[in-house]
């Protein structure tokens, strides 16, 4: 194979595939600082053409390469090769992709335009900033692993320290009654909400087809549904059409 066809040179007027305009051009050669600092003392301090210091390193280089070195090394008077660049730089820094992802981690619900406008109005942390594309939030959200995922709704008086403080003085005082040598019947009352109108979510259907079920115009009122229960089995149950309060749980508790 031709010298210059393996190191990718372009060959005016050649055949499709042969490196001309037509053919692909093959990867670029890269020369080591070793090799630069060797070809430089062949010409300037040997005297040696450039074609002959060309071929006395290993891989062998054109001339245009060696005339290439030359100048470089008397225009700059440097060896080394300079570092890649190019490209954009990146608009945020690590500090400020950080505060991005705890904008997330605050609230999981937050959007992502939200998130620009926090961008845009926060001329502390984020100085110098005056616009900021969606495409590049969601692009900081991506590469620090944050993904859009499906939302679960926890009560947060659930776990709070004064709830778990009444679940621990409830169950005190159930050991407390058993310990009692007098029997004792525990009643658990509880109310529960539901519609009559309620259907599946999900259904089947041939593939690419819609699964369509027929469905009231109107939707009905919300009833809910209080009942107590002992060991015994089903103590009293009650339907109400909308949700208890006090007065109603009052009457339930009489009937009893």
């Amino acid at each position: 194979m031709d010298r210059n066809l393996r190191r990718g040179v372009r060959v005016r007027g050649g055949r499709a595939g042969q490196g001309g305009r037509g053919g692909q051009r093959g990867q670029r050669t890269v020369i080591s600082d070793e090799i630069r600092a060797t070809v430089i003392d062949h010409v300037l301090v040997h005297g040696m053409t450039m074609q002959e210091a060309g071929l006395r390193v290993q891989p062998n280089i054109s001339r245009f390469t060696v005339s290439t070195i030359i100048r470089r090394f008397r225009e700059e008077n440097r060896i080394e090769r300079l570092p890649r660049a190019g490209g954009r730089t990146s608009m945020f820094s690590p500090h400020q992709e950080t505060l991005i992802v705890d904008m997330v981690r605050e609230n999981n619900t937050i959007k992502l335009c939200e998130i620009q406008l926090k961008i845009i109005e926060d001329h502390v942390h984020f100085e110098g900033i005056d616009s900021v594309s969606l495409s590049t939030v969601d692009r900081v959200l991506k590469r620090n692993r944050l993904r859009m995922k499906q939302l679960y709704r926890v009560p947060f008086e659930r776990n709070s320290d004064r709830v778990k403080e009444q679940r621990f003085q409830y169950v005190q005082r159930v050991f407390e009654l058993d310990a009692i040598e007098k029997l004792h019947e525990y009643i658990c009352m509880d109310e529960a909400g539901f519609n009559l109108t309620k259907r599946r979510r999900r259904g089947r259907s041939v593939i690419g087809q819609r699964a369509i079920v027929g469905v009231p115009g109107q939707r009905g009122g919300n009833v809910a549904l209080c009942a107590a229960i002992s060991n015994l089995g089903v103590v009293h149950h009650q339907a109400n059409l909308g949700p208890y309060n006090t007065h109603q749980l009052l009457i339930f508790l009489n009937h009893m």
